[in-house]
């Protein structure tokens, strides 16, 4: 079966090829056999009535008593419309909040997110990604893949940048497929210009940084430059509590340093890796940035009285060693530029943006990155039909042994009515 499926798959890609020319120009998108979705339909199925399987799940909570992951399951599977890709978010809300939670299936998971793709629901997919918590929806890289594939494809960078904070969070940025995509996503929303509150600068810089340390190209350490900038900004301005909180980033302060030790090392290496002008300017902006910010403080504080001072209605939170960080940004400003100077006189500032070298990844790696994806789906999607079919044949044990014990219940009972019968007979003799 994997054999004749993985065929489908190449022939699929194929046939691409040769129809659609422009596909090159376009290499950032997934292609058409990683997106297909003959694969996943062609697989066994259990057709299930939803309607009396929604009945049956309402019953089963009414008498507070677990519904199992199967039944979720087959509900999943069996949406046809898009007015029950709804039903099915409310029970997989309902079955969250029950105590069969932890057994949410993976490839339930990975089938309500097809689903929301295939009937237009998109936006369902990212919500319950994002209240992961309150559905415990956590997918898998090739899952996400096709979710962030599916948000550019539409040119939506923000939802696209949604999914990849939430790759994030969950550091699943192994795949290099996922960090191709998700670089492409968060290059395209930066080139928009966002108007970004502290908490989305905040996002963003982790997103950057977190996928770009597992690079060490070009892209990748325009990334870990991006990101170690926008969190350093966030620091010097609210603090590293406001950096680290819900975030798996390091504890530690210096995040501005951290930018510079990447230009340092793109200076200091021997191959071709060079970093983007726009990252440089960028970095350059928020170091003219917190400097007019610091001198605007330092002024406002000589002119401020001590009763003015008191009356702040913004508590500052930062503590003596957000204070000492601080107090470095003028040795910061002065490593920038001779770094700057350092990296022009080697060549190592490439004047193609952030947004083409990530392009230029993804038109060179992205299809060789593609094959082992397919090949570990592949793999993965046999071992959930192995997994189904067990659940199921457990299921039909299970009800055979509750139907013998319901049977013999009822012979219990009427031996010992018949009994009591024959008792109260030999009484009245």
């Amino acid at each position: 079966m994997a054999a004749s499926v993985w065929k489908r798959c190449v022939t699929a890609a194929v046939k691409v090829k040769r129809v659609s020319p422009s596909l090159s120009a376009r290499r950032w998108m997934l292609s058409a056999a990683y997106t297909d979705t003959s694969v996943w339909e062609s697989r066994e199925k259990d057709p299930q009535n939803l309607a009396i399987l929604a009945t049956s799940m309402d019953k089963t909570y009414t008498r507070n008593l677990p519904v199992s992951s199967l039944t979720v399951s087959r509900f999943v599977d069996n949406i046809s419309a898009r007015e029950e890709v709804d039903q099915a978010e409310y029970y997989l809300y309902k079955f969250r909040h029950s105590p069969n939670c932890w057994y949410l299936r993976d490839w339930t998971i990975h089938s309500w997110v097809r689903q929301c793709l295939k009937y237009g629901a998109r936006e369902k997919a990212l919500h319950t990604i994002k209240n992961k918590v309150q559905y415990g929806i956590f997918p898998d890289d090739f899952t996400f893949n096709l979710l962030i594939d599916a948000y550019i494809e539409d040119g939506d960078f923000t939802s696209a940048c949604s999914v990849v904070e939430e790759v994030m969070l969950q550091e699943a940025f192994d795949l290099p497929s996922t960090q191709i995509l998700s670089l492409h996503a968060l290059a395209s929303y930066r080139a928009t210009r966002p108007q970004l509150a502290v908490s989305g600068e905040r996002a963003l810089g982790a997103s950057l940084l977190i996928c770009g340390l597992r690079r060490d190209d070009t892209a990748g350490l325009g990334a870990q430059l991006l990101g170690n900038a926008l969190l350093g900004k966030v620091e010097m301005s609210k603090g590293i509590n406001a950096v680290f909180k819900g975030m798996p980033l390091f504890w530690g302060h210096g995040y501005l340093d951290r930018a510079l030790a990447v230009m340092e090392r793109v200076a200091a290496a021997s191959g071709d890796v060079k970093l983007s002008k726009d990252t440089l300017d960028a970095m350059s902006d928020v170091l003219q940035e917190l400097s007019s910010s610091s001198d605007s403080d330092s002024s406002g504080a000589e002119s401020a009285g001590e009763g003015e001072e008191e009356e702040k209605k913004e508590e500052d939170t930062r503590d003596e060693d957000d204070q000492a960080e601080q107090a470095k940004l003028p040795q910061y400003v002065s490593r920038f530029k001779e770094l700057s100077s350092q990296l022009e006189s080697l060549g190592k500032v490439d004047s193609a943006s952030f947004q083409a070298s990530v392009a230029a990844l993804a038109q060179q790696d992205l299809a060789a990155a593609e094959q082992p994806d397919l090949e570990q789906y592949l793999g993965r999607l046999q071992t959930w039909e192995a997994e189904n079919r067990h659940l199921i044949e457990r299921e039909k044990e299970m009800r055979v042994k509750a139907e013998q014990e319901k049977l013999e219940r009822l012979a219990a009972n009427v031996a010992a009515w018949q009994q009591e019968a024959a008792g109260v007979g030999t009484r009245d003799r």
